[in-house]
């Protein structure tokens, strides 16, 4: 028992820079003193004492903000940081080496009885305000986003981000290889502007950059059928488009008199 409790103070002055010595740690820290009663209250509702076990998560819940689950699994070296408003649920099970911050919820979908609630991995980090909800699997090594929402398993190593939870394309990936390439030359960074935004903007980003793509491609095709035919000769795509930007609609008119108006059309005045 020591040995745990030795090994969740290390742990916190491992991930949290603000920790000073193990005795504030012992005596300040409600992420720790949530896990310490749930590792009480897990072995009374192992040994079926089920009544007491919710009895003791409810006075653990009333004292730190953080509510555990008698019946969660949980393992080494676990670190809630801040912790008000955490709530896992009776089949969540985590890993060795994770962390969970303020307003996390590893809840369930389903009334059914059953696992309902999701399985992280080792070294799992889940974001404040993050969601995640139902039977599913958080792979070793995953990151999810502050106040995403992940309804769907995230492989190990990869990070979640928004609502729905997505994952974020690895720039090995071909497609978001050819959309980098395509924003940089329209003059823009899409992947810096949408990393963290709502699912649907980023999206919509996506479709534009793919459908500018298409275009390019069937106008490189044009260009070439034309030399070809001794019509023109062949074009190359610009550098980058700073050199033909487009006027803002709302740029002042500078011919536009700042005059009052006045009745008398000849602008004379009595």
């Amino acid at each position: 028992m020591f040995d745990r409790i030795r090994e969740d103070i290390l742990c916190v002055f491992d991930r949290d820079p603000a920790a000073r010595n193990a005795f504030e740690i012992l005596t300040t820290y409600p992420g720790l003193h949530a896990v310490m009663v749930h590792r009480l209250a897990h072995r009374l509702w192992r040994r079926d004492f089920k009544w007491p076990a919710r009895l003791l998560s409810n006075v653990a819940r009333l004292f730190t903000g953080i509510e555990i689950h008698p019946g969660a699994v949980i393992g080494r070296r676990f670190f809630i940081d801040h912790g008000m408003g955490v709530v896992i649920g009776e089949t969540a099970v985590i890993g060795d080496d994770c962390t969970l911050y303020h307003g996390v919820t590893l809840g369930g979908t389903s009334w059914q009885k059953g696992k309902r609630h999701p399985t992280l991995g080792r070294d799992v980090v889940v974001g404040a305000g993050a969601k995640v909800l139902g039977p599913i699997e958080i792979g070793d090594g995953a990151r999810i986003g502050s106040n995403a929402v992940v309804v769907k398993s995230v492989p190990a190593g990869a990070t979640a981000v928004g609502v729905p939870g997505r994952i974020i394309e690895p720039e090995r990936d071909a497609t978001t290889r050819r959309r980098a390439d395509t924003a940089k030359r329209i003059g823009f960074d899409a992947y810096g502007a949408t990393r963290d935004a709502p699912d649907p903007v980023a999206n919509a980003i996506n479709r534009m950059l793919d459908h500018i793509h298409h275009m390019d491609q069937r106008l490189e095709s044009m260009s070439r059928i034309l030399e070809r035919h001794g019509l023109m000769t062949h074009f190359d795509h610009d550098g980058d488009l700073d050199a033909v930007a487009i006027e803002p609609a709302t740029q002042p008119d500078l011919t536009r008199s700042d005059s009052p108006p006045t009745d008398d059309p000849t602008g004379a005045r009595g």
